[in-house]
């Protein structure tokens, strides 16, 4: 008898249980959103056309110098003139610094003497040679004292030389790093000097865009310093290695002239133009969906969104090219493609 109960109990149990989750399945089933097949969705549309596609570029950089130099002096000493401030213009050959040479000097003059020295003696072993006096070695150790006296003062001379220290080519004394009075050894800085008479743009152009440019090529450059004014450019260098992210650094020389002076530092940028290859299908970018590697496109065929995949070719910024899967005039679907599936009802707004 009391199996009997239980049993009736476990089936009663199991009843209710499938009732109850039969009855929150038709309520689930009630609250859950069934769109209305004969309802339009409104998106927007485009047509596939055919088009001279081009593509601008924008690359931003910053200018370089076209010449820096640290003057660096081949001889040592006390320095006696020091003609020059920072933020002065300076001409080709203009003095920079003039070391102490005066000891330089006195040991050329003595060497000099004895130079002298060596050249009558010479003249007196010729004529005791000619009467047999004395042997001829005596005149080939003078000569040979003679050319190194003469080795020793052109010696002298150079170092004197080095110690007048000018200006390689014009340009603006950027920094001073020494004081009149100051002693410096061979190779040690005095002053910097930059040539911003032109000026190197360099921006880092994307392995995808390197072939847009080459040397020679003639360039628009524009400033964020001078808004209005645009600067003529010439691509002089294009790197032959790229960095680890395949960017190549392309130098563009601009002119630095006229009355908006540029200066080391700035920001520029250039605008290429990109001319892709002539007419072809394009749509708008906003149309395609899904990957580059398949991408699709809703097409309106009919008053309905029909699901399409095609084959994209040349991109801007703006558009992609339709190589296969489109034909030219068809309405493609432009934004609204999250409410759509294949074959949902649409109405171009």
């Amino acid at each position: 008898m009391k199996r009997i109960v239980v049993l009736l109990a476990l089936v009663s149990t199991l009843g209710l249980t499938a009732w109850t989750l039969l009855n929150n399945k038709k309520e689930v089933e009630e609250k859950v959103y069934k769109p209305n097949p004969d309802q339009k969705v409104g998106v927007r549309t485009a047509t596939a056309t055919l088009r001279n596609l081009a593509q601008e570029n924008a690359f931003l950089g910053s200018f370089i110098p076209n010449r820096q130099v640290e003057i660096r002096p081949q001889a040592g000493g006390q320095i006696n003139q020091l003609p020059i401030q920072e933020g002065q213009q300076v001409g080709a050959g203009r003095l920079i610094a003039k070391l102490d040479d005066e000891q330089l000097r006195y040991q050329i003059e003595g060497l000099q003497v004895t130079l002298e020295g060596y050249q009558n003696d010479l003249k007196r072993y010729e004529n005791l040679v000619k009467g047999d006096a004395t042997p001829a070695v005596n005149i080939e150790r003078t000569q040979l004292s003679i050319r190194s006296t003469q080795a020793q003062i052109k010696q002298l001379q150079k170092q004197i030389a080095n110690a007048t220290i000018t200006a390689p080519f014009a340009g603006i004394v950027t920094e001073k790093m020494v004081e009149k009075g100051s002693v410096v050894s061979p190779g040690s800085p005095i002053a910097k000097i930059t040539d911003i008479s032109s000026l190197k743009l360099v921006v880092d152009v994307p392995e995808k865009a390197i072939n847009q440019f080459h040397v020679g090529q003639t360039l628009s450059v524009s400033t964020e310093v001078y808004p209005d004014a645009q600067f003529a450019g010439r691509v002089t260098l294009i790197a032959a290695e790229g960095d680890a992210a395949h960017n190549y650094p392309v130098e563009i020389t601009v002119h630095n002239a006229g009355k908006n002076q540029l200066r080391a530092g700035m920001y520029g940028s250039i605008a290429n133009t990109n001319k892709l290859k002539g007419q072809m299908l394009a749509i708008p970018r906003q149309a395609i969906i899904g990957s580059e590697k398949q991408p699709q496109v809703y097409v309106v065929e009919n008053g309905k969104a029909v699901l399409k995949s095609v084959k994209i070719g040349a991109t801007t910024n703006d558009y992609y090219e339709i190589t296969n899967g489109l034909e030219p005039g068809v309405q493609v679907v432009t934004s609204g493609q999250v409410n759509l599936q294949n074959g949902t009802p649409v109405t171009a707004q």
